[in-house]
């Protein structure tokens, strides 16, 4: 979903959020690339809490199929903040959804969650987990800071990313941490997406972008470009690395979901991904971090 206030963003800006050189048409009508540095943009529309859109996604049978896989990295994200803040502090984590990387670091860190979907944020609430519903930064006081703030599989849905970074030098202490989880246009997926759209089979690339979904991804990064975006915007980089993209626990709900897809199509893909598992893993990852 989205995490941020999108008022005043033009999402129809052609220049490349890293380089600044001037974006190419990409894949699709809506979809644009930067040559020099390999940043993607997509020119898609969020239509978050939009009953419309959000019936055609299956949200108990995406939180069933990605649970597992997002607890187990956000355990690896969890080594990786404390290791830098092994005396705690507060932490915030935008677009806590489920709630799941709150229960990983609550004993360690005071910690706050955004969470601006009214249905999601309504199950969490349940939970009397530290949430506050709205988006980053106006669900905020102005005088709130943290240590650390956290955009996990988040701030590829913002709009306005430089916008937001400005947001996060205002709300981070001195020496404060921002950490970012999302996914890469190195991954094999990714890559394997955009060979099967070149040959007319656009719904896997679709997928990967979540068009049609109430937020899709409007960015796609990597690691050499999202490590020079961050430092020219004044953040210096501690630690990066891949996570993991796939797990056989919870693989069929996390293709089926996507109601559009429907049973069976979704088991023939299911059982192909589950087929190609052995040899996915020695491939570039699809799930990048940072902590800068």
């Amino acid at each position: 979903v989205s995490y941020v206030s999108i008022r005043g963003v033009s999402v129809g800006d052609n220049t490349c959020l890293v380089c600044e050189s001037e974006l190419t048409a990409g894949y699709k009508s809506w979809h644009l690339l930067c040559k020099n540095c390999g940043y993607e943009k997509a020119n898609l529309q969020q239509t978050i809490n939009s009953h419309l859109t959000h019936q055609l996604i299956d949200e108990n049978a995406r939180e069933k199929g990605l649970r597992e896989l997002r607890k187990s990295n956000f355990t690896i994200i969890a080594e990786k903040i404390k290791s830098l803040k092994p005396n705690g502090g507060s932490l915030l984590d935008v677009g806590c959804a489920h709630g799941w990387f709150i229960e990983t670091v609550g004993d360690d860190f005071e910690v706050l969650g955004l969470e601006p979907d009214k249905r999601i944020f309504e199950k969490t609430s349940r939970r009397n987990l530290a949430i506050r519903m709205g988006y980053f930064p106006q669900a905020l006081g102005d005088c709130e800071k943290f240590d650390v703030i956290v955009f996990n599989d988040v701030i590829e849905h913002i709009p306005d990313i430089k916008r937001t970074l400005a947001y996060c030098h205002e709300h981070l202490n001195d020496d404060g941490l921002l950490v970012l989880n999302l996914p890469s246009n190195n991954g094999v997926a990714y890559c394997l997406s955009k060979i099967f759209c070149k040959f007319g089979l656009p719904k896997f690339f679709y997928r990967l972008w979540q068009k049609g979904f109430p937020s899709p991804h409007l960015h796609y990064f990597n690691l050499p470009n999202l490590t020079s975006f961050l430092e020219s915007n004044k953040f210096n980089v501690k630690t990066k690395g891949t996570l993991p993209t796939i797990r056989l626990n919870g693989l069929y709900p996390r293709i089926s979901y996507d109601r559009r897809l429907g049973r069976i199509v979704s088991a023939f893909i299911c059982i192909g991904v589950a087929l190609l598992l052995p040899i996915l893993r020695f491939l570039p990852n699809d799930i990048v971090y940072v902590v800068a």
